[in-house]
């Protein structure tokens, strides 16, 4: 991936807590577990060379269990944790370059974190708690501050000026008619739509979200998954989001990076993670993990060991079916477009009437495309007689999804 396209690298990043970190850290290179090093130096390695590619306008899910160092490592990336060794690089930029007014500039410009707890203040109104962002960067005069150009305005402009970036977004997230409430009288999703919100006011490039719906209900935890994907796609914002469920790491995540013990054991797309863990702690960790949400249509299709064309007469066909025990075939046209299914007792009475295959085959055939989950194809696989074609944007055959396929993928 081109230098561009990464938003955030992570070069050898290491995080130790406590005394004797030299000591700790040739343990660490010799090989020794984090738990043997603690119990002979007391340091505690939260994070152990990890590195990192962020993509731009990605969402990238960190997963791990309790002390597998995610939280560690997210805080790197807005310096509210520093590094012991190890580079965090924003755009080219490395963090620990930057002076305090600059890393205060890009804390407040750049990126924006969405707490697991809200962190929202009681004394304001919902529309209160979105415009803080702003207000706290208007105060800061930040270079890259091209809010409106405001500086120069009155405050009652200014004020204007927040409230309305404040209103549009309280839109995007459904919030719209609720900007003068109390936090207080706001459900736990919706204080979360407004942690979301102040996030968004900022434009911020970087949304870093610690186990932001771990708190809610699943029915509000997935409302807000489904929002949280319809708003990256739109805004096309680069999410950093940790949570310990692999179901809600695999959903939203178009990269996912797994952790134990202070290390990244995998990156890997959510399909290619599912098929290619990279060891059994990963094949044990994702194992729970509905697969059908994650496996696509590609993973599971299937050759068509025979085809016939438009052109072929009726006994072709019947022989390709009689050579490889099939009681149907699929019919393409000469650039391999599927134009339907034709079964034998199509082709024999064509071959008896003395008709083409034209005028016999079956048009009304279901197809899906290659990158469709499992999980959206099981209802039709359940009710379809014939197995699925699957076709790609000019409608050339693919390949077939058997229900046998379908129902081999859960296993």
């Amino acid at each position: 991936m081109e230098q561009k396209d990464i938003i955030i690298r992570v070069e050898h990043v290491s995080k130790l807590y406590g005394p004797n970190k030299s000591e700790a850290a040739k343990m660490m290179e010799a090989g020794s577990t984090k738990d043997e090093v603690y119990r002979k130096t007391g340091c505690t390695v939260a994070l152990w060379d990890v590195n990192l590619e962020i993509p731009r306008g990605k969402i990238f899910v960190i997963i791990g269990l309790s002390g597998s160092g995610k939280s560690t490592v997210v805080r790197c990336f807005n310096q509210l944790n520093r590094p012991t060794s190890g580079k965090v690089i924003f755009d080219g930029r490395d963090l620990e370059e930057m002076s305090k007014k600059e890393l205060l500039d890009f804390r407040r410009s750049k990126i924006s974190m969405v707490f697991q707890s809200f962190g929202l203040m009681s004394h304001r109104d919902v529309l209160g708690n979105v415009i803080y962002g702003l207000e706290v960067r208007e105060k800061g005069h930040s270079a890259a501050l091209p809010l409106w150009d405001l500086l120069d305005k009155g405050e009652s402009q200014r004020r204007a000026a927040r409230e309305e970036k404040g209103m549009e977004v309280l839109s995007m997230v459904g919030l719209e008619g609720w900007e003068h409430k109390s936090c207080e009288q706001l459900s736990g999703g919706m204080r979360q739509r407004v942690g979301i919100a102040r996030a968004l006011a900022t434009d911020a490039e970087v949304l870093l979200m610690d186990e932001p719906f771990s708190a809610l209900d699943p029915l509000v935890r997935q409302d807000m998954q489904f929002e949280l994907l319809q708003i990256q796609r739109k805004l096309q914002k680069t999410v950093i989001f940790i949570t310990h469920d692999m179901d809600e790491a695999f959903k939203l995540g178009d990269t996912v990076a797994i952790m134990r013990d202070g290390k990244v054991i995998q990156v890997d797309t959510p399909e290619q993670m599912s098929s290619h863990p990279a060891d059994d702690y990963v094949r044990d960790f994702i194992g729970s993990a509905d697969k059908s949400k994650v496996l696509t249509v590609r993973n599971i299709m299937i050759t068509p060991s025979s085809i016939a064309r438009l052109s072929d007469g009726p006994e072709h066909a019947i022989h390709e079916m009689r050579k490889n025990a099939l009681s149907t075939v699929y019919v393409v046209d000469d650039r391999l477009r599927l134009a339907g299914i034709l079964t034998i007792r199509d082709a024999i009475r064509a071959h008896q009437e003395g008709l083409t295959i034209p005028q016999v085959i079956q048009t009304d055939v279901q197809t899906t495309t290659s990158d469709v989950l499992v999980a959206d194809i099981m209802p039709i696989a359940a009710e379809a007689v014939y197995p699925i074609a699957v076709v790609d944007a000019d409608g050339q055959l693919q390949g077939i999804v058997t229900k046998a396929s379908v129902l081999s993928s859960l296993l």
